[in-house]
């Protein structure tokens, strides 16, 4: 907690705003997430680049938040967090810009970068905000409100980009961020509370340079394989880079007494299986976003617009779900809603596989609604495992931990999902729409059995494994 000496008095109409103000940052974080996968096939042609290659943009900048995140709170510490989250803020509007006057992929890939770099700030330094702001008798209530947005803007996001690139252009995607930046902005100088501590450990630089260069490599390697530029010496050199940089972190940080990462973490059973099956289970499911609009629009010929509208039903399942979450888990248990949920959500992916020309709406409806009240309990249950067993000194390392984990596993399931359907392409650059399809099915029954596999990881729980995390906990999607 901050030194009393440097917590502000806040007033109360900056107090009542606060919510909203991080509330907006949380918004704009999770819409942008969204909004551009409905866009890609139209990015693509604009950019003369395959569909495929546009995992580079999705990948990149969840990528660059997985790097970023474990800095974020010695960010908050040292410089105080109002400057940081008007930094972030000002860093993602920037990086939007940049993003919307892009004029090839490679430098609309660096400005997602930058955009993630903001990112990777705003969440994690505005939750913080309010856990230092708020008594513990009304977190729960700011919190619930703040999580809203993470649920409407999964359901905003696929219409507005299909909208948007039906009656605008592709590039007004990253400028509706500009306003409501600097309308963030305005806000955080007038109502933002400036926490700082007066002394902060050192930040681990040494390992941040071995962790984000080890993850950035590998991201590159998942980028470029299977393309005809780089021989299969080079490939594997590259792995072997990545994972020597990943080793030498994970021995530094064990024997430095404040690394980035406290890997230390592990040693708890039921830690260590949520956020290790979280990031198994996230790198089938993570990609399907990413297959979505290109089976619904290169494939099957939907419009932009319908294309989103078909994406909507994951997210309205997700919210009809969230009132039902602590019962389901509190019946069944984590281990058995784990391994069970685990087992339909790879059914699940793999029987997107039998979607084609002939297929009526409502059953793409239905499977999408299913996929999403499903795929809302896998995230919340491991989300909240994860404090199950640590305590209230080790809960910002672990949510650290967990944050930066969830982004890896996002932006390697994006990787991972284009990968596989450009395996099973004749030529991913010149491809049909029957040979997209096939490509796409066989990659979604891949993912499911990957998917069903990362229930191995939950097997090692015991029968009351998290009953010790209360249900007034916040749960939270993502």
């Amino acid at each position: 907690m901050p030194n009393p000496n440097t917590t502000p008095s806040l007033h109360p109409a900056s107090k009542r705003l606060l919510p909203w103000l991080v509330a907006v940052a949380f918004f704009m974080e999770s819409l942008d997430t969204t909004i551009l996968n409905t866009a890609v096939p139209a990015i693509a042609a604009a950019l003369k680049v395959a569909p495929l290659s546009m995992k580079s943009v999705l990948a990149s900048y969840t990528l660059s938040l997985a790097v970023f995140i474990p800095i974020s709170g010695w960010m908050a510490d040292r410089f105080g967090t109002r400057r940081v989250f008007a930094s972030a803020i000002g860093l993602f509007t920037l990086g939007s810009f940049l993003c919307g006057i892009s004029s090839n992929i490679h430098i609309l890939v660096a400005c997602r970068i930058l955009q993630g770099c903001g990112g990777a700030m705003m969440v994690p330094v505005g939750r913080l905000t309010l856990v230092r702001t708020f008594a513990k008798s009304e977190l729960v209530r700011a919190m619930s409100f703040v999580a809203i947005p993470g649920l409407v803007g999964p359901m905003l996001g696929p219409i507005a980009g299909g909208l948007i690139v039906a009656y605008f252009h592709w590039r007004v995607i990253f400028f509706v961020n500009i306003p409501i930046g600097l309308a963030g902005l305005y806000m955080v100088y007038l109502h933002l509370p400036d926490y700082r501590e007066q002394r902060t450990n050192p930040l681990d630089v040494t390992g941040l340079l071995l962790f984000g260069s080890g993850i950035g490599l590998l991201s590159y390697v998942l980028e470029v394989f299977g393309e005809h530029t780089l021989g299969a010496g080079e490939i594997l050199a590259m792995l072997a880079v990545s994972a020597l940089l990943l080793a030498s972190y994970g021995f530094r940080a064990g024997r430095t007494k404040f690394p980035l990462l406290r890997l230390s973490l592990f040693r708890i059973r039921t830690f260590r299986s949520a956020v290790s099956g979280s990031f198994f289970t996230r790198l089938g499911i993570g990609g399907i976003p990413f297959l979505f609009p290109l089976l619904y629009q290169v494939g099957l010929g939907f419009t932009p617009v319908q294309s989103g509208m078909l994406m909507m039903p994951q997210a309205l399942a997700a919210m009809s779900l969230k009132p039902w979450m602590p019962g389901i888990l509190a019946r069944v248990g984590y281990r058995g809603v784990l391994i069970s949920n685990t087992v339909i959500l790879g059914l699940l992916i793999a029987l997107f596989a039998t979607i084609g020309v002939g297929t009526p709406v409502w059953l793409i409806v239905i499977q999408a609604f299913c996929f999403g009240f499903f795929t809302s309990l896998q995230y919340t249950s491991m989300n909240t495992l994860v404090y199950a067993d640590v305590t209230e000194e080790q809960t910002s390392s672990a949510s650290t931990i967990a944050s930066t984990m969830q982004q890896m596993a996002i932006s390697f399931g994006v990787a991972s999902a284009s990968l596989t359907t450009a395996f099973f392409i004749p030529d991913r650059f010149h491809s049909n729409a029957p040979e997209m399809i096939h490509g796409i099915h066989r990659a979604f029954v891949v993912l499911g059995a990957l998917t069903v596999f990362s229930t191995l990881i939950f097997a090692e729980l015991k029968s009351g494994d998290g009953d010790s995390v209360s249900q007034h906990k916040v749960f939270h999607h993502g």
